[in-house]
């Protein structure tokens, strides 16, 4: 029987691979810039963190997770998020005693037991990143203009932000009664998984997916409406900067994200383009997590976005043309009796920071220019008899077909002069 990869999982061949590194390279450089670090966590890690963490009433932790028992029969869980993982780094190593906010981007596989879908699997991958240690909703400006400079940052400029505020505790526990209330009469309208919600956490009632639960809480009291007179300063004040620096958002009332763990500013990004499963990311502030995980009162916000789903718009949209692979120089050996003389030349291209490469195959001369122009090489070098006895190489051009005799002194020069002219 042949052995296949497990459902809900997949595997990124190179052809693949080279759009991933095209994205991560945006993402990195761009939180980079902002002053973000990268912190790199356990893919596993023990489920009490997330348990306390994410929120035992969530679907991740009551339906969603890989959980096992190790030898020592300790419960451990494949991370199906990142900020916990980060909260708990964070808590473990004292970092908070030094200077706030701390300021960190991670990227890497995450794990949910869900049934996949066209850019949902099992094991999937996120970029996000943590601010620890502020209150200030200039903070949270920023972070959504990472995020929104990310996004532009790989052509996809036709986005949807959302933005609510899902208050702090204080006024939200207000606001729960009276949800609470209003859906009271109708819980039997209400699908298997909400007529369990509705009093273990209401809110999450309305992040249903089921068109039958908004049709039977119709009219049901905002957020907006019920913020304490700081949760709603705080909001008023995101929304301006993202006004004074031209970021369109659209104030979502039942957007309320799916985690315990949020206060106040929550988001989501999507982009029509892909679909009905059109989120990509999202986040929002925690000022109570570091606390429910064992550590100061601290405050915090973040995001996520789902790489799979990005690709997937990157590809749908047509912005991927930058993320092929292409090499800088490519080697084509007329004649068999000169491999040895090609291996130490390629060798000292590759040594002075060229990307080259040539057949091993021994494919004819127009097959070897066929094998250079799928490569994508800029650049191919010729080496004959003719360039062996008179100490030069043919160089040409691949675009433009123009082709030069360079001696073998010059020739890392003037490669690295076209390249950088280019």
């Amino acid at each position: 029987m042949q052995i296949k990869a497990p459902r809900g999982t997949y595997d990124i061949l190179p052809e693949e691979a080279v759009k991933w590194q095209w994205m991560e390279q945006i993402m990195k450089e761009t939180a980079a810039r902002f002053g973000y670090q990268e912190i790199r966590t356990p893919v596993f890690e023990h489920t009490e963190l997330f348990q306390r963490g994410v929120g035992e009433s969530t679907d991740i932790v009551t339906k969603e997770m890989y959980t096992f028992h190790d030898k020592s029969q300790r419960s451990l869980t494949l991370r199906p998020e990142g900020t916990a993982s980060c909260t708990r780094a964070l808590i473990e190593h004292s970092l908070y005693n030094g200077t706030l906010p701390i300021k960190w981007f991670y990227a890497g596989p995450m794990f949910r037991y869900d049934r996949p879908q066209t850019g949902r699997y099992r094991q999937f991958h996120q970029f996000g990143v943590e601010a620890f240690g502020s209150r200030s909703p200039f903070l949270d400006a920023e972070v959504l203009f990472l995020l929104v400079e990310i996004l532009q940052g790989m052509g996809l400029s036709e986005y949807e932000l959302h933005l609510n505020s899902v208050g702090c505790p204080l006024c939200r526990e207000q606001y729960r009664q009276k949800l609470i209330d209003h859906m009271a009469p109708v819980k039997d309208k209400l699908c298997k998984d909400c007529q369990v919600r509705y009093l273990q956490n209401p809110l999450r009632v309305l992040d249903c997916k089921e068109a039958t639960c908004h049709q039977a809480i119709i009219n049901y009291p905002t957020l907006i409406d019920n913020l304490c007179d700081d949760c709603r300063t705080h909001y008023g004040m995101v929304q301006q900067t993202l006004k004074d620096n031209g970021i369109e958002f659209v104030h979502d009332n039942n957007l309320v994200r799916g985690l315990d763990y949020y206060t106040n500013t929550a988001f989501e990004v999507h982009i029509p383009g892909i679909g009905a499963q059109s989120a990509v990311g999202g986040g929002g502030r925690y000022d109570g997590l570091v606390e429910s995980i064992g550590g100061p009162s601290l405050p915090g916000i973040g995001f996520a976005l789902g790489m799979e789903r990005l690709l997937l718009a990157v590809d749908k949209l047509g912005c991927v043309s930058r993320a092929q692979q292409t090499v800088d120089v490519f080697l084509a050996v007329m004649q068999e009796n000169l491999e040895n003389q090609a291996a130490s030349l390629l060798y000292k291209l590759r040594q002075q920071g060229l990307s080259a490469d040539k057949d091993y195959n021994q494919r004819s001369g127009r097959a070897q220019m066929k094998l250079a122009d799928k490569l994508g090489a800029k650049y191919v070098i010729l080496l004959g008899e003719d360039e062996i006895k008179g100490n030069f190489v043919t160089v040409r051009d691949m675009k433009s077909k123009e082709q030069w005799k360079i001696d073998n002194e010059g020739l890392i020069p003037f490669l690295h002069e076209c390249l950088d002219n280019r």
